[in-house]
């Protein structure tokens, strides 16, 4: 029997559902003896290898193990077609088809019948049907997005391809000759999205994709895929979105008050020159949920402000802690996220609101809608503020024009390098609020790359859907000069940077300011270690973590207007 064509399966960590692959290729209604199949074993710690070797001799299917260069999909991909386009072209099999499916996809029974028929139809590349086992059972929001994007898709391959079944070009079925295959070069080893640098490649040298709608793979859905893109990750973007989004109105205070049961929960400002601002977020974001029990502590913590915001927060209940007086064995201070880091190790609530000292609109939602999702679900480690940010100038206000490093720095990061993280509204929002569990256990970015540095470390730490995000309406907050947030997008490059590698590369913050007669500005890139990996402190020679923790204070009864606006006391020395 002459061959017809090599079915390549990249797997890494398979064996739950690789004999389940190679049971469709056995059910496939080609001649027996007509294809082969490569397995390539992609740096698997488990036992997929054992389980295709028994599938296959069971199954009676002619399989060969190579082992991948442990380097991601693309690598894998790409080592399986290299090979079977040297067993085609070693006989003389030019016109021999190289099938790629998945090790978690199942092929229809006639998937490579139709695709030789295509072939003899001068077809020259294939691309398959793509069917999602369980699509039915999705949320009807996740499944209301899949549809929407797969049309969008599909409206934008009809502009080249009107005669196109579908939209999909994937490595789950996608097929072209050795001949072809040897012409582009071959497939690009990159880690993930191969299949689609690959139909670039295809494009480039003419060679046209045939989208057929009778060659048919269905497909786990699950949401742990091993690539870093691709279906596995719009899964779990979509059902986060629709899991963990939440908006402030879900939280009112009497829900709050009857969610806390023991939980404490601790607030942390850092402020530097707020003084027309900290008395009313202290006032109106605060003060609402310190009087009616659910924040136990207040925390300002300030760098050396010159235009007595201390004062201020102090008159209003707050207890004021100067950032450089702080372990000071780690020298002053070197930004936000060194202020918040020594905050953390000197408060002591279970559950951690930061909140930004110069919002000029505060709101009781601001709070209530970081701290609800934590009080009301044990399984949530982490709450990302989302707001509306629009953009003043002068008098004139422009909706959506704020949170400008936000969408020319950090959004364009994560979609490249975490694309778990996109979905994200305001990924820097300096609003959030966390677990003491979690916060302490990941290191913290000592500039303005804190936030980004924090939601990248908790989702490789927790898991997406420990990760939620809380809609708390419009914010209105200071707004930077264009020319100095180069160097808050510098320090958020920096920490993104940073989590990419196994150790830390950018140490040193030297910032070039051509328009001031080339001097250099030091932004903050440092990090600061996990507090849990301190086991003795800098400070005062105290446990660098207390072994217990302050109870939660009871409820306060509400305050008259000759009291404090929040009511808070010392702690003790720290």
């Amino acid at each position: 029997m002459e061959l017809a064509a090599v079915i390549v399966i990249p797997a890494r960590d398979e064996e739950d559902h690789i004999a389940g692959c190679l049971e469709a290729l056995a059910a496939q209604t080609v001649a027996p003896g007509s294809f082969e199949t490569i397995v390539v074993l992609d740096g698997c710690t488990d036992e997929t290898d054992l389980a295709a070797r028994e599938a296959a001799q069971a199954l009676g299917l002619e399989l060969t193990l190579i082992e991948g260069p442990g380097a991601g999909a693309g690598a894998a991909r790409q080592a399986g077609m290299d090979a079977a386009a040297n067993r085609l072209l070693e006989l003389g099999r030019e016109q021999g088809l190289i099938a790629c499916t998945d090790a978690d996809s199942r092929p229809a029974p006639d998937w490579l019948a139709r695709q030789l028929d295509h072939l003899a139809d001068g077809a020259v590349a294939i691309a398959g049907l793509i069917e999602l086992d369980g699509e039915d059972q999705l949320a009807a929001g996740v499944l209301r997005r899949r549809r929407r994007d797969a049309a969008a898709r599909l409206a934008r391959v009809r502009e080249l391809d009107p005669d196109a079944a579908h939209h999909h070009f994937a490595g789950a079925s996608l097929a072209v000759t050795a001949a072809a295959y040897r012409e582009v070069g071959g497939l690009e080893p990159i880690a993930s999205l191969e299949d689609a640098a690959f139909e670039e490649r295809l494009r480039e040298h003419g060679i046209p994709v045939r989208r057929a709608g009778d060659v048919r793979v269905r497909t786990s859905a699950r949401l742990d895929g091993r690539a870093g893109r691709g279906l596995a990750v719009d899964m779990a973007v979509a059902t986060w979105a629709e899991r963990r989004r939440y908006d402030a109105a879900d939280f009112p205070v009497a829900r709050l008050v009857e969610a806390k049961g023991a939980s404490s929960v601790t607030v942390i400002i850092p402020t530097k020159e707020c003084a027309e601002t900290i008395a009313g977020v202290l006032h109106h974001t605060v003060g609402p949920l310190v009087r009616a029990g659910v924040v136990d502590d207040v925390v300002v913590i300030d760098a050396a402000s010159d235009d007595g915001t201390a004062a201020i927060a102090r008159s209003c209940g707050a207890e004021v802690l100067q950032q450089d007086e702080l372990l000071p064995a780690y020298g002053p201070a070197l930004g936000k996220g060194d202020a918040m880091w020594r905050a953390l190790h000197a408060s002591d609530g279970q559950i951690v609101c930061f909140l930004d000292g110069d919002t000029a609109d505060p709101d009781p939602r601001h709070l209530q809608g970081l701290v609800g999702p934590l009080l009301a679900d044990p399984s949530v480690s982490l709450v990302k503020g989302a707001f509306d940010r629009p953009l003043r100038v002068g008098e004139t206000e422009m909706p959506n024009e704020g949170g400008r490093v936000t969408e020319l720095m950090a959004r364009p990061l994560l979609n490249l390098h975490e694309p778990r993280l996109a979905g994200f509204t305001q990924p820097l929002a300096g609003e959030f609020a966390g677990r003491r569990s979690l916060l302490e256990s990941i290191p913290f970015a000592s500039g303005y790359g804190v936030e980004i540095a924090v939601l990248i470390d908790a989702l490789r730490r927790c898991g997406l859907d420990a990760l939620a995000e809380c809609r708390l309406g419009t914010r209105h907050n200071r707004h930077q000069p264009l020319r100095a947030l180069g160097e808050m997008s510098y320090a958020v490059l920096a920490a993104v940077e940073n989590r990419l590698h196994e150790r830390p590369l950018v140490v040193c913050g030297r910032y070039l300011r051509p328009w001031r007669d080339d001097t250099i500005a030091d932004v903050p890139v440092a990090e600061r270690p996990p507090l849990s990996s301190l086991t003795t402190s800098a400070y005062r020679g105290e446990p660098a973590l207390r072994s217990a923790r302050s109870p939660a204070r009871s409820a306060a009864p509400p305050l008259d207007a000759r009291e404090p606006i929040l009511r808070g006391g010392s702690r003790g020395a720290r």
